[in-house]
């Protein structure tokens, strides 16, 4: 296979508005806006085997399930980044309708509204067709929010961050030691891990690289947010 990464996609859906789809070598993604928090959704399709992933249920089952159609087949697992309720809205009506397992991390897997399948932490696996994606648990936003992995073989790092990370700073704490931990595990498990290429996609708003953010890391810490 090629790398068929392009320029077209930019990241930026619209609340209401059409999925924006981007072609990697092994996997099609996704992204759709939903939910009056303008949550984002990802269907990750493997290209050689039609199997499919959804990150985040987050809202409007109904979109949602024309967003797993749009993909060509059913939907064999749901994984939830974080136990928030605007992550978790239309879980219980999307694994109903699909039968879908269901996977999040062991820290949060006890809030979701739906029975957790796979409970998952640092350094986990979780398959979607041929394609593998690795689990980093990132502490501090809420004690199991994960990010996913995928090691394009033909391109660069795709990050997918939940709540965690966001162009601009870490996700949202409550107090200074999630803060902290937020940013060791951001420190030591992302950009420690991942070069400057490395693509990573938030659970509201566009995308961006940790390349882009990486020498702001200082003054989110001293900030404080």
């Amino acid at each position: 296979m090629t790398d068929r990464t392009d320029d077209t996609y930019s990241g930026h859906v619209e609340p209401g508005g059409a999925p924006a789809v981007r072609e990697l070598s092994g996997l099609t993604v996704r992204k759709q806006s939903v939910g009056t928090m303008d949550n984002n959704a990802y269907l990750l399709t493997c290209r050689a085997t039609g199997a499919q992933l959804l990150i985040d249920a987050a809202a409007e089952p109904s979109r949602l399930l024309e967003l797993v159609a749009a993909g060509g087949g059913g939907l064999d697992t749901v994984v939830t980044t974080h136990r928030h309720h605007d992550h978790v809205g239309a879980l219980a009506e999307v694994v109903e309708a699909t039968g879908a397992r269901t996977v999040a991390g062991a820290d949060d897997a006890d809030a979701l509204p739906v029975p957790v399948d796979v409970r998952v932490g640092q350094g986990d696996t979780v398959t979607v067709g041929d394609v593998t994606l690795e689990v980093v648990h990132l502490r501090g936003h809420t004690p199991g929010s994960i990010a996913l992995a995928y090691a394009d073989p033909e391109g660069h790092t795709h990050l997918f961050t939940g709540d965690s990370l966001f162009p601009g700073g870490a996700g949202r704490t409550t107090n200074r030691d999630d803060f902290t931990s937020l940013m060791n595990d951001l420190d030591s498990r992302i950009f420690a891990h991942y070069d400057d290429d490395t693509w990573f996609y938030p659970g509201h708003g566009d995308d961006s690289t940790l390349g882009a953010e990486r020498s702001h890391l200082g003054e989110w810490r001293a900030r404080g947010w």
